[in-house]
């Protein structure tokens, strides 16, 4: 199970920190100061994405009890 975790991680973090650099570059007020802000939400991204990739792994890895 922890292979599958790391793999989802790696692809969910990363597409939830390039989710999160369009969100500071659309906005304006934050576009104006992107060079402080998006390494933070980078950095966010890919800690929010880790235990949402264990949950997604653990129902991967459990059989269907239909």
């Amino acid at each position: 199970m922890i292979k599958v975790a790391m793999l989802l991680w790696i692809i969910g973090g990363a597409t939830l920190a390039g989710m999160m650099i369009i969100a500071v570059l659309a906005v304006p007020s934050l576009s104006e100061q992107a060079m402080h802000w998006i390494p933070i939400v980078v950095g966010c991204g890919f800690v929010i994405a880790m235990p949402v990739s264990f949950l997604v792994a653990r129902k991967i890895a459990r059989p269907s009890m239909r």
